[in-house]
């Protein structure tokens, strides 16, 4: 992208006491061509990186955290839930959020990803944030973290559920922005939410050797969905119709359905042929639900 048309007239330092805070006069050529005069305080800390660990199996996140004066002042308790994170100062974005990460959650960090750069707050600060993620695990861990007593840290480590972290965003629990943008970032990308799922299948009727075998396969398949992470409804928990022949079935059937068919993400039809099963697969589509025909469509 072509540079801003910018001419700087004056450069004034503020401060170096902890970082660089300058004052900037300069002109700004606007979109109609003029030129106008402009002056903004710039603060200058570096760029920095931030690092997300996950477990996947587990389906946890570890997080720290710590003080931060500039919230305690801004009407905030001064204790902030974040990601790992640290300065550059002079090293890659990924040695030195390898190093972070060690020195403040006390885990060894492996592969690591980068997804992203971003500036938090470009109206005042410089600073650009490289975006890692990476995955963990109980073995990676070498050491209490904790952060630099040297440097003023005093870093309490949080291995949270990975739901809970996302529940603490929405309630208020979780107000780093960094951290926000990781946790939807795994959302979106590497951990699909936990899916309520319908199992349309027949009814358990016939000889009493075959319905058992059906009923168990329901079982089987219900406990493999569960075992993926997600939440197995059954659809014959809507319990038996009035007789087929009785010209209100349809209408009863589909009245009991809906606000259960309401509750859930998805469906999955197995078994053989089901004038039910398939109402329901049908009444799931027109409410926009997924309909998968086997377990291994299903995302883990």
């Amino acid at each position: 992208m072509q540079a801003a048309p910018v001419r700087i007239t004056a450069e004034e330092m503020l401060s170096d006491n902890w970082y660089l805070l300058k004052k900037y006069s300069f002109d700004l050529q606007r979109r109609d061509g003029s030129w106008q005069a402009q002056t903004r305080e710039v603060y200058d800390r570096g760029n920095g990186a931030t690092i997300l660990l996950y477990n996947r199996e587990r389906r946890t996140v570890l997080l720290i955290r710590q003080f931060r004066m500039p919230t305690y002042v801004n009407d905030h308790s001064g204790y902030l839930i974040e990601t790992a994170a640290g300065l550059l100062d002079n090293a890659s974005p990924e040695e030195r959020i390898r190093l972070e990460a060690e020195e403040e959650t006390g885990y060894r960090v492996g592969a690591v990803q980068k997804v992203y750069e971003a500036f938090m707050s470009p109206g005042s600060v410089t600073e650009r944030i490289h975006f890692f993620i990476g995955e963990y695990s109980p073995d990676d861990r070498i050491g209490d973290g904790g952060g630099l007593e040297e440097e003023g840290e005093d870093i309490e480590v949080l291995e949270l559920g990975y739901q809970q972290a996302l529940d603490m965003v929405r309630s208020g629990e979780i107000v780093d922005g960094k951290t926000i943008m990781l946790l939807q970032y795994l959302e979106l990308r590497l951990m699909p939410p936990r899916l309520t799922i319908l199992l349309a299948a027949p009814r358990s009727s016939g000889a009493e050797d075959a319905a058992a075998q059906q009923a168990a396969s329901l079982d089987r398949c219900a406990a493999q969905l569960f075992e993926a992470g997600h939440h197995p409804v059954l659809g014959q928990w809507l319990g038996d119709a009035t007789d087929d022949s009785d010209p209100q079935h349809d209408a009863r059937f589909q009245a009991r359905a809906l606000p259960l068919l309401q509750r859930c993400d998805a469906l999955l039809r197995i078994g053989g042929a089901c004038a039910r099963a398939d109402a329901l697969v049908a009444m799931g589509e027109r409410l926009g639900l997924a309909v998968y025909r086997s377990l291994q469509d299903i995302p883990r």
